[in-house]
Formats: structure tokens, C-alpha cells, sequence
């Protein structure tokens, strides 16, 4: 790793005082979650449904399929030891030290949280957050977990619960949409980790950045690497405890 280059994204982190962290499916993958476009992602890796996880994942696979869905939300999103890692660690310890103010994250895992990050805005929603779409009563994930990939369904009317995510064909909400969008435009220093910043609407948000500086820290090569002051090809979790180190 280019310890120069790291030089320089401390020197950034220490003359911010309004960070902004957008985040992708690649903060978690070095936790053991799979991401799904990868070599190892889940559009490449899970054959045994007979059709893609997409389609799965999708409002209206869900609608007319509810056991298999939960059988694959279960088993790749549930079924899970997975940790926060050293990226979601130094997110938490700069927003606690008040120089990082949001974190916008693509990712329904909850590391962000577990990690001890406060304001995290996800833009996909959550797995830990589960409930009726009929009467709103709410289930908690662990009730879930104890289904092993059975059908949940609401205790007082008997409909299917649906987790609390934004499933393809469905929109993003609004309401986070906003705080996304203000977080960034007011951000003096945006980062992006993990994230090839190909699917939209959420990697459009970054348009909205009017401060001075972007980190890019991603596996693959974006769109947006010709704007950033530095990019990195390294591992995220590497790149942020290493700058976290010459604070």
C-alpha cells in the first residue's frame, strides 16, 4: 500500500470537519457477506433456486413465492456470523471523535450500527427491522431467525411480514432519499468505499457533492475516479484503519 497516498487521506481527514461516508456491498464482503456482482457474488454463486437472485429479491417474486424467498433470505442474509470489520470500526471512531457525520450505506446488514456508527442512513433499508404491510405489527429479526428460512406471518392478522428493504421493483423512500442528498451536499470530505457506483438511483447521489475533496476506495475502477484527489485499489478495511492510525 502506498503509505504516501495514505499520508495524504489522513491530511484530508484531519483539515475535514463535515464527512460524509457512501458505502457499498464491498465494506462488508472483507466481514464474509457476499456481495452480488463479484467472482464470488451471489448473481454467480447461487444456482439452486433455478433463477436469479434478482428475481428473487424482487416485489413481486416475493408477493407470489414467500417460501422460497424466505428460504433464500434466510440463508444468505440471516444465516450469518458475520462481524463488523476494521472499515466499519474506523467509521464509528471518526463520527465519535465528530468529524464523520453520516454514513450512506447501499448495505441491509446493520454492521454499521453494531460497529457503534449512530447516523447511519440506509438506503435500502434493514434486515433487523421486520413488519405486517397490512397492520405495521412489527417482528423482530430474532423471531425470524428461529424460522430457519420459514414463512413468517404477522401474530394478528396472518399476513405474510415483509422485511423492512427495498426489494427491486420497489422505489427508494423518499424521506431517506433526502437526508442522502443533504448529508452529501453539505459534506466537506466524501468518501466512497466499496462500491462500483453502477446501480441507481443511489449512485447518482454523488452529483450532489459540492465540497472540495473525494477518497475513492473501491476493488474495480468507477466512473467517478477521474474526480476523486485519491483512489485506492486496496482493501477498505486496510485503507481506513491505516489512515485512522495517523490521527
Amino acid at each position: 500500500m502506498d503509505k504516501t497516498k495514505i499520508s495524504a487521506f489522513a491530511d484530508l481527514i484531519r483539515k475535514s470537519d463535515n464527512i460524509v461516508f457512501f458505502g457499498g456491498a464491498g465494506v462488508s464482503t472483507e466481514s464474509g457477506v457476499k456481495d452480488y456482482r463479484s467472482e464470488d457474488g451471489l448473481y454467480n454463486t447461487v444456482k439452486q433456486y433455478k433463477v436469479s437472485p434478482e428475481t428473487i429479491l424482487s416485489h413481486s417474486f416475493f408477493e407470489a413465492h414467500p417460501d422460497i424467498f424466505y428460504d433464500f433470505y434466510y440463508n444468505y442474509f440471516l444465516n450469518t456470523s458475520a462481524a463488523p470489520n476494521r472499515a466499519h470500526s474506523a467509521l464509528a471512531q471518526l463520527e465519535a471523535a465528530g468529524k464523520l457525520k453520516a454514513v450512506i450505506t447501499q448495505n441491509i446488514d446493520g454492521l454499521h450500527q453494531r460497529a457503534g456508527s449512530k447516523n447511519v442512513i440506509e438506503l435500502h433499508g434493514t434486515v433487523l427491522k421486520n413488519r405486517c404491510p397490512s397492520c405495521k405489527t412489527l417482528m423482530p429479526v430474532e423471531d425470524i431467525r428461529t424460522l430457519k428460512g420459514g414463512v413468517p406471518r404477522c401474530e394478528k392478522c396472518g399476513r405474510v411480514i415483509k422485511p423492512d428493504v427495498v426489494l427491486y421493483e420497489e422505489p427508494l423512500n423518499e424521506a431517506v432519499i433526502s437526508a442522502a442528498v443533504r448529508a452529501i451536499s453539505s459534506a466537506d470530505l466524501l468518501i466512497i468505499g466499496g462500491t462500483s457506483l453502477a446501480v441507481y438511483p443511489a449512485a447518482g447521489f454523488i452529483r450532489y457533492f459540492r465540497g472540495e475533496n473525494i477518497v475513492l476506495i473501491n476493488r474495480d475502477e468507477t466512473q467517478y475516479d477521474s474526480m476523486a484527489a485519491l483512489v485506492f485499489r486496496d482493501s477498505i478495511g486496510e485503507v481506513m484503519s491505516e489512515a485512522m492510525k495517523l490521527l
